[in-house]
């Protein structure tokens, strides 16, 4: 199958900040959404918190900002997304919530112009997912290990596949069943199906292996429920 293009990507996202600005409706389909969220933030704190600088990549309608703002308030923000709406939504829900500054970037991380060693904090939320062959995922988590200060971590909540097809078969099962409890038949296949249009998921062993390869000193994991998990590394 032909997966979807970055534009159609941010097409999608386009049309749907409002649902994306709530957390209960925008993470519906996501399992442990809320644990994941609680769980990488105040992971991040504890990791540098003397943090001064957090970067959220694909950071949609900022839940993931406004839930670090929430322990470590003050941060200077610098927000990344594809989508300009998101971004707007992002910037009218953050800026009332730090003393620091906050900048948007409307862009893909693969390209978005950014200052290696500028950030303690590096956020990506349901965002790496759609990342596509393995030199993608290298020069991309290279990318963001540059982006970090010594000591910096990177923290993870994201769509995963297993390291063997029949588990992963199995969890996408799991998952179907979870979907349909939510919302029905038509919720669960219309779910997967846009999943296996956009999405490219790789398991978390391979992205903490990963970043021990591009330079990341320590991985931690931090959850893990079936197809999702909530995971980071400390430069």
């Amino acid at each position: 199958m032909q997966k979807s293009t970055t534009a159609q990507i941010r097409e999608r996202f386009d049309n749907d900040v409002e649902r994306f600005s709530n957390l209960d409706t925008g993470q519906i389909s996501t399992i442990d959404a809320k644990i994941s969220l609680e769980l990488i933030t105040e992971s991040a704190k504890r990791l540098v918190p003397n943090a001064t600088h957090l970067l959220d990549i694909g950071c949609g309608a900022g839940n993931y900002t406004l839930m670090m703002l929430g322990k470590l308030p003050n941060l200077n923000c610098t927000l990344v997304d594809l989508s300009q709406p998101m971004l707007t939504r992002a910037l009218e829900r953050v800026s009332p919530e730090t003393m620091g500054s906050v900048t948007t970037v409307c862009a893909d991380i693969r390209e978005a112009e950014l200052a290696d060693g500028s950030f303690d904090i590096i956020l990506a939320g349901a965002v790496l997912h759609h990342l596509r062959d393995d030199a993608d995922w290298e020069t991309t988590f290279t990318k963001l290990y540059s982006l970090l200060k010594p000591g910096g971590c990177l923290m993870i909540s994201d769509l995963i596949i297993q390291e063997t097809d029949a588990i992963t078969a199995y969890t996408w099962e799991r998952y179907g069943d979870y979907l349909e409890s939510v919302n029905g038949k038509d919720y669960r296949q219309n779910v997967l199906d846009y999943i296996a249009l956009e999405d490219s998921p790789r398991s978390m062993t391979y992205q903490l292996d990963l970043m021990k390869r591009v330079g990341f000193s320590r991985t931690e994991i931090l959850h893990k429920n079936m197809c999702f998990g909530a995971f980071g590394g400390v430069r």
